[in-house]
């Protein structure tokens, strides 16, 4: 007994999934183009389907809620169901009653609408030349009683069998019998029922379809949870976990923040057109607030209706102008205020983004394609960033940057383009202090073109281009202030290329900073034939830049070099840029070459020069520029 119970208590072992191969992007195109052949086909499945998971959204905190309340999931979801049709019917009931109230006014607004296209008519007859408008209407008459005369002259030739010409005066005229035919057709009842709801049993269908599929979707919530973890991927229940959650979570935020962008739009409109005079101003406004769920036409349509409203109302221009006025404010409130205020990064699409979704879903769906665009594309850039193989999606829609601060320098920088590189930096400056900005920005941008460069990829003038755009960035980030003549002065020397120079130079521009006189100096002045010509005077300390710590030997000959030329007395630092600190290529360099010390950051490199007394204590000014040699 005692056995068995602990045969059964012991674990047993999982089944690893073996990892599937990677998909190719042949098949992906496939996928891609069979998904969306079968998205505008099966739009009569389909729309109802994804309108009732966008309610269960919105819906499920409720349902929750009230569970928690002790209700029971089916009262639970019937009461939540049924506060909704209530709600959707008392909405009904309020615009029927506001558009019956305006019917019964229309009336009396003809007199206006007459008066103004009066006022238009004369208006425009009263212009130059007796007015354009009129006298395109006169020639579009004249040409229709030519085109009139001329068929008439025609008519002969082409005269239809059975009848003859006109007859002539005098003669008698003999008609031909008009048969008539007295249709007694049966109307019944039913065949009046479907004159009347036959336009409206389509959409009566999809609201049924869309109810029926919400309850049941509420009702077997996590059945379908589970259902949809093992569709998608049971072998890594983390990944899929974190993928439904993020879904979840940014369509959820985005539905809340909807709705409460459309009130604080539709309140103040209804409130404004109230304060006017236009009528009817709780339609408009409730209106408004429905419509603007329909991205880029809603509010187009919200506010078309209103202002035709107000021009057949006021017998003069004021209130039209008015109400334009008012629409354009609160649009333009809403747009720049409300929304970045709220959303955030709720979606994370990009503005082009929903854009694009909007017109790719409208054409699939229809306007409800437009209504469901922005949900239904968040859940593919959500799937593009759990998913590798639909990574394209989240860089092509989502709004996370897609390439890194440093890359974009490189690649401006390459382009011959330093205007944005330089407004990068100055932004990262206004974040942070130069040394960090050095370290953290502008030295691994230098560390990329040194990495093409080994590669075979950089040719000589593209590393020209990036050596002349950082010397201007650099530029552009210093000020003018020149150190004083009892400043130390250190030579900041390249090791090989230019490259190795604007690390050097990039050195300058802080050790400037500090208030040190800063000389770059080239790799050709640091040769064998050219090093007897640089002066030796005043140098308090010699620094020697590299970007490719691996080529130690060429160090070790510089700092032989160097050496022999600046003497005992003056301490050389050498720097390798892309050494990794706690790598062994410190260690070596510092073992098989002259340098006193060595540095693998600009951070670093600052703090070995404070240990020989070179700039230990900043001076409170401005950055400065580095000078060269």
């Amino acid at each position: 007994m005692a056995e068995d119970t602990a045969r059964r208590l012991q674990a047993r072992p999982i089944a690893v999934t073996k990892a599937a191969p990677p998909v190719s992007t042949q098949t992906i195109l496939l996928i891609i183009t069979l998904i969306v052949v079968t998205l505008y086909l099966a739009a009569d499945i389909l729309m109802p389907i994804a309108l009732a998971v966008l309610l269960a959204f919105v819906l499920t905190p409720i349902v929750t809620r009230l569970e928690r309340w002790r209700l029971g999931r089916v009262p639970s979801v019937l009461a939540v169901v049924a506060l909704l049709f209530l709600g959707i019917t008392g909405f009904g009931a309020v615009v029927g009653s506001q558009l019956g109230d305006l019917a019964d006014n229309l009336p009396t607004y003809q007199r206006n609408i007459h008066t103004k296209i009066e006022s238009l008519r004369s208006v425009t007859a009263s212009t130059g030349d007796r007015g354009a408008l009129k006298q395109a209407t006169d020639a579009f008459r004249d040409l229709q009683q030519e085109i009139e005369r001329a068929t008439a002259g025609a008519a002969p030739a082409n005269q239809l069998p059975g009848t003859g010409p006109a007859p002539q005066a005098g003669t008698p005229t003999h008609r031909e019998p008009v048969p008539v035919r007295i249709d007694q057709s049966d109307t019944g009842v039913f065949d009046l029922v479907g004159r009347v709801l036959g336009p409206a049993m389509t959409p009566i269908a999809t609201a049924g379809m869309v109810l029926v599929f919400t309850i049941f979707m509420l009702l077997q919530r996590e059945d379908l949870r589970d259902r949809m973890i093992r569709l998608v991927g049971s072998g890594d229940l983390s990944r899929t976990t974190e993928a439904m959650n993020d879904a979840g979570e940014r369509v959820s935020r985005y539905l809340l923040m909807q709705v409460v962008v459309n009130v604080t739009y539709g309140l103040p409109i209804g409130i404004g057109l109230w304060l006017l005079g236009v009528p009817n101003p709780l339609l408009w406004g409730l209106l408004a607030t429905v419509l603007r769920f329909i991205p880029f036409l809603g509010p187009v349509i919200a506010s078309a209706f209103p202002i035709m409203l107000s021009f057949a109302v006021d017998s003069g221009w004021t209130l039209p102008l008015l109400c334009i006025a008012l629409f354009v404010a609160v649009e333009l409130f809403s747009n720049n205020v409300v929304e970045p205020w709220l959303y955030g990064s709720a979606t994370g699409l990009s503005s082009l983004a929903i854009i694009v979704a909007a017109v790719v879903w409208t054409t699939l769906w229809g306007p409800i394609g437009l209504l469901l665009a922005t949900p239904l594309t968040v859940c593919l850039v959500v799937l593009g960033r759990h998913v590798p193989q639909l990574h394209f999606l989240e860089v092509m829609l989502g709004d996370r940057p897609v390439l890194p601060d440093e890359a974009k320098i490189y690649q401006r920088l390459l382009a011959r383009d330093p205007t944005e590189a330089t407004e990068i930096a100055e932004e990262r400056l206004g974040k942070s202090t130069p040394v960090e900005l050095a370290d953290g920005l502008l030295l691994p941008v230098l560390s990329l073109a040194e990495q093409d460069r080994q590669r075979g990829t950089l040719n000589p003038e593209g590393r020209q281009a990036v050596a002349e755009g950082m010397a201007g960035l650099l530029d552009e980030l210093a000020d003018t202030t020149v150190p004083g003549d009892a400043a130390p002065r250190v030579l900041c020397v390249g090791a090989r290329n230019n490259l190795d120079e604007s690390a050097a130079g990039l050195l300058a521009y802080l050790l400037a900073a500090r208030g040190i006189h800063a000389d770059v100096v080239p790799c050709e002045k640091a040769s064998t034939r050219a090093i007897a010509s640089l002066g030796t005077a005043g140098v308090d300390a010699v620094v020697l830049s590299s970007l490719n710590p691996s080529a130690l030997g060429h160090c070790r000959r510089m700092m032989r070099r160097l050496r022999m030329h600046f003497g005992p007395r003056v301490p050389i630092l050498l720097c390798l840029w892309s050494a990794h600190p706690e790598s062994e290529v410190p260690e070596r360099a510092s073992a098989e070459t002259d340098a006193n010390l060595v540095a693998t950051g600009m951070a670093g490199a600052l703090a070995q020069l404070e240990e020989l007394n070179i700039g230990a204590a900043p001076v409170p000014v401005a950055e400065a520029a580095p000078s060269s040699s």
